[in-house]
C-alpha cells in the first residue's frame, strides 16, 4: 500500500509542475485545485490509487502537450496512461472547433471502459459544481467566460449527464445529474420569475 501512495505523491508533484501557472477559467483559482478535487472524488467513489493518479494527470496531454503521454506511461504504467488518454478531447494545437470536439468526446464515452468513465465523471462533476457555485455568486453572466457560452455549456453538461446516467448508473451519475439540473435552473431564468 505504501508504494501505491508514493506513486500518488509522485503524480501530485508532476501535476503541480505541469499546471503550476494555470488558473481555472475566468478566476484566480490555481488549476491544481481542480486536479486534486477530481482525484479526491475518484477515491470517494471507489477508485483505487492508480485511478486517483490518472485523475491528477487527466488534463496533462490536453493542456500541457502530447509529449507527456509517454512520460505518464513510463512513470505510472499503461492503465494510468490509458485513462489520461481517454479523458483527452484534443491533443493538437490549435484545438479543433469546440462543438465537434465535445460531440466526439460524448460519443467516445460509449466505448470507454469503467476506469475512464469513473475519472471522467468525477472531472465533470467537479466542473459542474464549480459552475453552480459561480452561478450562485455571479449570476448567468459568468457563463460568458466559457467558449461555448450559456447555450453550448448547458447542452454539453446535459449530454454528459445523460451519458453517465446510462453508462455509469449510481450515486456518481446521480450527483452529476443534480448539479446539471441546478446549473440549468440558475442559468436559465423562468419566464414568470426572471433572475435579476
Amino acid at each position: 500500500m505504501e508504494h501505491r501512495w508514493n506513486t500518488l505523491a509522485e503524480a501530485t508533484s508532476l501535476a503541480f509542475a505541469l499546471h503550476a501557472k494555470q488558473r481555472r477559467k475566468g478566476t484566480e483559482i490555481p488549476y491544481i485545485s481542480h486536479l486534486m478535487a477530481v482525484s479526491a472524488l475518484v477515491l470517494e467513489h471507489g477508485g483505487d490509487e492508480e485511478l486517483a493518479t490518472a485523475a491528477l494527470l487527466h488534463d496533462a496531454i490536453e493542456d500541457c502537450g502530447v509529449e507527456h503521454e509517454a512520460i505518464i506511461h513510463e512513470r505510472f504504467g499503461p492503465r494510468v496512461a490509458a485513462v489520461v488518454r481517454a479523458c483527452t478531447d484534443a491533443d493538437v494545437t490549435p484545438k479543433p472547433p469546440w462543438r465537434a470536439r465535445k460531440e466526439a468526446y460524448v460519443a467516445h464515452l460509449e466505448t470507454a471502459g469503467p476506469d475512464a468513465l469513473l475519472v471522467s465523471a468525477c472531472d465533470k462533476l467537479h466542473n459542474a459544481r464549480a459552475i453552480v457555485a459561480d452561478l450562485h455568486a455571479h449570476g448567468p453572466a459568468m457563463m460568458g467566460r466559457f467558449n461555448a457560452g450559456l447555450e453550448g455549456t448547458l447542452w454539453y453538461y446535459r449530454e454528459l449527464s445523460d451519458a453517465f446516467a446510462r453508462l455509469l448508473p449510481g450515486r456518481l451519475a446521480a450527483e452529476l445529474a443534480r448539479a446539471v439540473d441546478e446549473m440549468e435552473r440558475l442559468a436559465t431564468p423562468s419566464p414568470d420569475k426572471p433572475l435579476p
